[in-house]
């Protein structure tokens, strides 16, 4: 009976896991902030942490029911849907500046961890989807547990986000010296504005 509920326990906790994992990994502001800071080796560890920070109390938030609050005021989400794009947007428009003129790590001028610190939580909490995703969609899910096996499902999906950000941040920071040249920045800031400008617009549009 008890190896059963260790089992039945580990298939929970992988099923947070695995979730977390599929919303968090793709492409999106926040990653590619991370992956940014990774490379420049600029507060990673405070940029691991706040976007971690984030996840967490946002997971266990809805785990608690809150995505059933948020739900029921829409009015919240479309200012954030708006407040989320005009900043999409201008970072965009920062990162296809910053692309016409690339510099090295070494040369490009070093951001304050107050504006570093500033930017991961308006990438974290100004995008209504993190809302839907983490709030609503993972706290549904961990919800469809039962009472007890719900925190087991948020610890996994809980796990994937400190596993995936520590691995992009430090990941990345691991290849800075090889991606260290104008070129490189050229592309990564390119992509960064790309990336951006799709969100920004599938936010207005969406």
């Amino acid at each position: 009976m008890r190896l059963a509920s260790v089992r039945a326990m580990w298939g929970t906790w992988s099923a947070g896991l695995a979730a977390g994992l599929a919303l968090i990994i793709a492409i999106g502001a926040q990653n590619a902030f991370v992956l940014r800071q990774g490379i420049r080796r600029e507060h990673v560890g405070a940029v691991v942490a706040l976007c971690t920070a984030g996840d967490v109390v946002l997971i266990l938030g809805g785990t608690a029911g809150i995505g059933a609050l948020v739900s029921r005021f829409p009015g919240a989400l479309e200012v954030l849907r708006w407040a989320g794009a005009a900043y999409l947007a201008w970072w965009a428009v920062r990162s296809f500046v910053s692309a016409v003129r690339p510099a090295s790590l070494k040369a490009d001028a070093a951001r304050s961890r107050r504006s570093v610190i500033t930017t991961t939580l308006a990438l974290t909490f100004l995008n209504p989807h993190v809302y839907l995703d983490t709030v609503v969609l993972l706290g549904s899910l961990a919800n469809q547990q039962g009472p007890d096996a719900r925190w087991v499902f948020a610890a996994g999906a809980v796990t994937g986000s400190v596993v995936w950000f520590s691995a992009l941040g430090y990941g990345a920071r691991g290849l800075s010296g090889v991606l260290d040249s104008p070129r490189t920045w050229r592309v990564v800031d390119l992509v960064i504005g790309v990336v951006m400008l799709a969100l920004a617009a599938n936010l207005v549009l969406g």
